[in-house]
């Protein structure tokens, strides 16, 4: 039987939804089974951030954003999946797993969502990642977080433009109005230079890749390459962990999967758990952006940071 295209498209939307809500239900089902059995989860492992104790894996944004970090069509792919109630339903599978601190960014829906996962009872805290100053008192009044962090990219573009003056002004007035500052970098020196000048910071975050490098270590000259993206080098981990463990302050470390390029299979996830865990401080943390549209990621890391994140 012959079919039109408009027959096709429409056949494959049905199916991607079918494939959505299956995945949803099935985050759902796998969590209500568990509690029907009596199975209650090892206890994930925590740590303090100010007056505040949270669990040691944090519950990302990107994807929720469709940030993906591997082109526009997985941008997009994750952003259609991530709707405003399907944000929701994530973060209170985050909050019966165990995860109860989620690190957002600003968007048109950040406001309900929040509001929505309270309503129904999580337990979850909530950070800001920002780098608009004259924001932060709208921002802590519409979402009610528990901290307010500069951005990476800014920091380390404001770092590189010598005015980390900016940063500084950001974090001093993000305790002005009566929550945690941190601090979130690529560059390992920015961590190392705002910790060495005594700065008031409450936490940093970490990322495992400097990508705001523009080019290979050592070559003043642009790639011979088209551009690609953002560069992934494979030292970069070791690099940012020797800086965590020699500033007092917590760390959460971020794209510990650099953005999903160590998530082919799950022993891969497991074996970055379990690096990261054993190069971080014990009052650490990983930030963690997850996309359970095909498979409970959600379970599976929160097991991971168990079993490599306890004392």
């Amino acid at each position: 039987m012959a079919n039109d295209g408009k027959t096709r498209t429409t056949g494959r939307r049905e199916f991607l939804s079918q494939v959505s809500a299956a995945a949803v239900a099935g985050l759902a089902m796998s969590t209500a089974s568990r509690a029907e059995e009596g199975q209650e989860p090892a206890a994930m492992p925590t740590i303090e951030l100010g007056k505040y104790r949270v669990s040691r894996l944090v519950a990302g944004w990107n994807p929720i954003g469709g940030y993906s970090y591997l082109g526009s069509h997985t941008d997009r792919h994750m952003k259609d999946y991530f709707t405003t109630d399907r944000t929701v339903e994530f973060l209170q599978a985050c909050a019966a797993a165990g995860i109860t601190l989620h690190q957002f960014s600003p968007a048109d829906n950040t406001a309900e969502i929040l509001r929505k996962v309270r309503e129904r009872g999580a337990k979850m805290e909530f950070i800001c990642l920002d780098s608009n100053r004259p924001g932060i008192a709208g921002m802590i009044e519409s979402t009610k977080p528990i901290a307010m962090v500069h951005h990476g990219g800014a920091t380390d573009s404001l770092f590189a433009q010598d005015k980390s003056g900016e940063v500084h002004d950001y974090v001093k007035e993000a305790h002005d109005r009566g929550v945690l500052a941190g601090v979130s970098a690529h560059n390992p020196d920015c961590i190392r230079r705002i910790a060495d000048e005594g700065w008031e910071v409450d936490f940093f975050m970490t990322c495992f890749y400097f990508l705001t490098r523009k080019h290979a270590p050592g070559k003043d000259d642009a790639l011979p390459t088209l551009e690609i993206g953002y560069p992934f080098h494979r030292a970069d981990p070791s690099a940012m962990t020797q800086v965590v463990r020699q500033v007092r302050q917590p760390c959460l470390g971020f794209k510990i999967l650099a953005a999903g390029r160590l998530a082919d299979d799950q022993n891969s996830v497991r074996e970055a758990f379990r690096f990261a865990f054993q190069n971080i401080k014990p009052t650490d943390g990983v930030i963690v952006g997850m996309y359970p549209r095909f498979f409970d990621e959600i379970r599976a890391n929160a097991q991971y940071a168990r079993e490599y994140g306890k004392a």
